[in-house]
C-alpha cells in the first residue's frame, strides 16, 4: 500500500466543499453581478454574489458564454495606460506605496473575479469546467487567449503540487470513482467493467490518481500500472484476461502502461510528472523487490511523420520500422527543438530515458494508424532523473539506451 499522505487526506475530508446547493435570487444580469463582485467589501454578500455567477453561467447557452468571456476579456482588462503612469511614478521613486500600487493595477479585474469567485462552495471545479468551455471557443476567438492566460495563472496556483492527494484507486473503490475511470481512460480503452477489474483487481496491477481538496471525487489524472517480471514489449501481454496473476513481491518492474489526464479545463496545469515520480518512490519504498521503472508507451506522431517527411522503409526488412521509430524519437525536432512527439517530450522532460522499441506491440486499430504497432519503453532510472532532466531542459538532449542509438543509426530514410 502507499505511503499515505495524512494531511492531504485530512485536507480532502475538511475541504469536501459541494457545489452551490440552493438558487440565489438576485435579479441583475450577469456582467451586473460580476461588477458588484468586485466592489463588494462584506464577505458573505461576496460570497453569494460569487455563488450567483456561477449558477448564472452554468445556464448560459453557447452565445452567451462567448458574451461573457468577451465582456471578462475587454471590460476587465489591464488598464496599460495606467500601468505606464505608474511604472513611471515607480521607476522615479521606487517606495513600498508606489510598488503596491503598480502591483495592483498590473493585476486585470477579470483574475481578481475568478478569485473572488472561487470562495463560492464548489466553485474550483465550476471554473475548470469553465476554461473548458473556453477552450473550445479559443480556435475561432483566439483574441480570449488573454482571459485563458489569467484562469490558466490562478489553476496553476490552486492546483499546485502541495495541495494534490494521491489515492490508490482498487476494485473496491467507490463506484462513482470506477466510472470516471473507464470513462477518462485515454490510451487503453476500458470496454466492460470486467476488463476495469482485470486492471484493478489483481495482486499485480495498480492504479493511482491525483485528487484535489476542493474536487474530492473528480479524478485529475491517474496511472494504470503492470507489476511484471522483466520489460513487456507488447500490450497484449500487459492486457491478457489468460494470464496468471503474480504475487506483487516476485515481481522486479514496475511498468506505466497508461496514463491519462481527466479534466479538459486543466490542460497546460500539468502535475503528470510529479505522478509518475511520486508512485516510483512510494512502489519502491513498498517494494524493495521492484528495480526497474518503465512505461509501454505509444508513439503517437511516428506514422503522420513519416507521411510527412517522404521516409520510407527499405527493402522489406522487418526491423526496418523499429530503425525509423528510433530516428524519429531522437532525431525529429519541433521548431523550440524538442522532440517532435508528444509523449517523448512528456518523459524525457519528466527525466526518463528512451530504453527499448518493439515492433508490434500494439496492434489495435489506433496502434496501427499511429505508429504501425510500434510501443517504446522509456526507463525512469530514479538516481539519474534529475541529471537526465537538466540535460534535456538545458540542452535538449535525448537520453537513450546505445541499442535505442544504434537502431536510429541504421535508419534505412529514402526521401
Amino acid at each position: 500500500m502507499l505511503a499515505t499522505n495524512a494531511l492531504g487526506d485530512l485536507l480532502t475530508t475538511l475541504l469536501d466543499r459541494r457545489p452551490f446547493g440552493r438558487k440565489i435570487e438576485d435579479g441583475r444580469k450577469i456582467k451586473e453581478v460580476c461588477l458588484g463582485l468586485l466592489t463588494e467589501t462584506d464577505e458573505t454578500s461576496a460570497r453569494q454574489l460569487a455563488a450567483t455567477i456561477l449558477n448564472r453561467y452554468r445556464m448560459l447557452d453557447r452565445d452567451r458564454k462567448i458574451a461573457f468571456f468577451e465582456f471578462l476579456n475587454d471590460e476587465l482588462d489591464l488598464d496599460a495606460a495606467r500601468i505606464a503612469e505608474l511604472a513611471g511614478a515607480y521607476g522615479s521613486d521606487p517606495s513600498p506605496e508606489n510598488f503596491r500600487a503598480l502591483s495592483n493595477a498590473s493585476e486585470p479585474q477579470r483574475q481578481v473575479l475568478f478569485r473572488q469567485m472561487n470562495e463560492a462552495p464548489g466553485a474550483t471545479a465550476e471554473i475548470v469546467r469553465m476554461r473548458r468551455d473556453l477552450l473550445a471557443l479559443l480556435e475561432e476567438r483566439p483574441e480570449l487567449g488573454r482571459t485563458d492566460h489569467d484562469i490558466v495563472h490562478l489553476l496553476r496556483s490552486w492546483f499546485n503540487r502541495g495541495f494534490l492527494v494521491v489515492r490508490q484507486i482498487n476494485w473496491e473503490s467507490p463506484a462513482s470513482i470506477l466510472e470516471k475511470i473507464i470513462a477518462y481512460e485515454a490510451v487503453h480503452e476500458i470496454g466492460t467493467w470486467t476488463d476495469l477489474r482485470r486492471r484493478l483487481q489483481p495482486t499485480d496491477r495498480r492504479c493511482f490518481a491525483f485528487f484535489h481538496p476542493s474536487m474530492p471525487d473528480e479524478p485529475l489524472i491517474f496511472v494504470e500500472v503492470a507489476l511484471t517480471n522483466g520489460v513487456p514489449n507488447s500490450i497484449r501481454s500487459v492486457l491478457s484476461g489468460e494470464r496468471e496473476a503474480m504475487d506483487a513481491e516476485d515481481a522486479d518492474t514496475a511498468v506505466f502502461y497508461s496514463i491519462s489526464n481527466c479534466q479538459k479545463g486543466l490542460a497546460g496545469v500539468s502535475f503528470g510528472n510529479s505522478l509518475i515520480k511520486q508512485v516510483a518512490r512510494d512502489l519502491s519504498h513498498d517494494l524493495p523487490n521492484i528495480r526497474s521503472f518503465v512505461t509501454l508507451s505509444p508513439i503517437p506522431g511516428l506514422m503522420q511523420w513519416l507521411r510527412s517527411e517522404g521516409i520510407l522503409e527499405g527493402g522489406g526488412d522487418p526491423q526496418g520500422i523499429e530503425r525509423l521509430a528510433a530516428k524519429y524519437l531522437l532525431d525529429a525536432k519541433a521548431p523550440d527543438g524538442l522532440p517532435l512527439d508528444a509523449v517523448a517530450r512528456f518523459h524525457l522532460g519528466n527525466g526518463a530515458l528512451v530504453h527499448a522499441i518493439h515492433s508490434d506491440a500494439d496492434l489495435s486499430d489506433t496502434g496501427i494508424a499511429q505508429s504501425s504497432g510500434v510501443m517504446v519503453n522509456y526507463l525512469y532510472d530514479l538516481p539519474r532523473i534529475a541529471q537526465n532532466t537538466i540535460q534535456f531542459s538545458k540542452r535538449k538532449k535525448v537520453a537513450a539506451t546505445s541499442s535505442v542509438r544504434s537502431l536510429a543509426r541504421r535508419a534505412v530514410v529514402a526521401s
